[in-house]
């Protein structure tokens, strides 16, 4: 939330502005007309994340503007993809910034701290996947989350994916990315019990047909709870994959039917709208990250309600 909508709401709670004339405020201005760019101000309100810029097409120049403009509107943390060095080196003559340059990405801020439920893990099929991957793990990073990455750890050396069992199953959300056949999504699929996001590069011979090979693999995978994006997406991944990792239960007003509120989880599968306990999931009061395959010997054969927090009644259960 941005210093100027804080300011609205506390006036509205000292009763110096009253309700209509704070939503007045706010509808006023939703975003900054600049010329070449309309900068949407209030993303970060309606979706909990604020826009991110997209380098590819756009002039050095265009892009300190709008980096000025959001800057201006109280935004710490500002990620810039598809970012070339050279205008790296430009936009980092007027603002501090910090390029990754294998991911392609910079980053004008500091980073958040982690708030996302759990961790979110990175696994690439080959290290000529790392690029897409860093791109996925830097907008994870960028928008609050643990990221563990794994790269390396494809289906030809399977081995290099078992050697990697604990983390795959303790993960909250996991991106597998893979040029080639695509493969690794399916097999890390078949393991996981999380969310699994398939990232497709191009990456690959003749006919992988710049990443379609892989793409319509991971589409036609036969391992349950697996979404695709687009070829070489590592940004709509990372982006997605810290959406389900701040997922959180959402109680139902009885009178108007909405679901609202904030439950992260509650001990032993409370009451809808039982408050959680801090870093509590749903079912367990463990630390965030932490597997559900850490139950003391007493609770072998208890149920304990599955970990992510997209279910209403406790979702699926997990015995341990």
């Amino acid at each position: 939330m941005n210093s100027d909508t804080r300011k609205l709401l506390e006036a509205v709670q000292q009763g110096a502005m009253s309700v209509d004339e704070a939503l007045l405020a706010i509808k006023k201005e939703p975003f900054a007309d600049i010329g070449y760019a309309k900068v949407d101000m209030h993303r970060g309100i309606r979706q909990g994340a604020a826009e991110v810029i997209y380098g590819a097409g756009k002039t050095a120049a265009q892009m300190i503007g709008i980096v000025g403009v959001m800057r201006q509107h109280g935004q710490k943390t500002i990620l810039i993809t598809r970012l070339s060095p050279e205008s790296a080196a430009e936009i980092a003559a007027v603002y501090p910034l910090d390029y990754r340059a294998e991911a392609r990405c910079g980053i004008i801020g500091d980073l958040p701290e982690p708030d996302g439920i759990g961790r979110i893990v990175v696994a690439t099929g080959g290290t000529s996947d790392i690029p897409v991957a860093e791109e996925a793990a830097l907008t994870a990073e960028v928008h609050g989350n643990r990221v563990l990455r794994l790269y390396d750890v494809g289906v030809a050396g399977l081995h290099r994916t078992l050697h990697h069992m604990d983390d795959i199953m303790s993960a909250s959300v996991i991106i597998a990315i893979a040029g080639m056949e695509g493969a690794l999504a399916s097999v890390i699929g078949g393991l996981a019990d999380c969310p699994v996001i398939a990232v497709p590069t191009s990456v690959g011979y003749g006919a992988s047909f710049g990443g379609v090979s892989a793409l319509l693999s991971m589409l036609n995978s036969c391992a349950s709870g697996v979404s695709v994006v687009n070829i070489d997406n590592g940004f709509g991944a990372g982006y997605l994959a810290s959406m389900i990792n701040h997922m959180e239960v959402k109680n139902e007003d009885p009178v108007s039917g909405l679901r609202h509120g904030r439950c992260r989880g509650y001990a032993d599968g409370g009451p809808a709208g039982a408050a959680a306990p801090a870093g509590g999931f749903c079912g367990t009061a463990q630390r965030p990250g932490d597997s559900r395959r850490d139950l003391s010997p007493g609770e072998s054969g208890k149920v304990r309600h599955h970990r992510h927090p997209h279910h209403r009644d406790g979702g699926r259960p997990y015995r341990g």
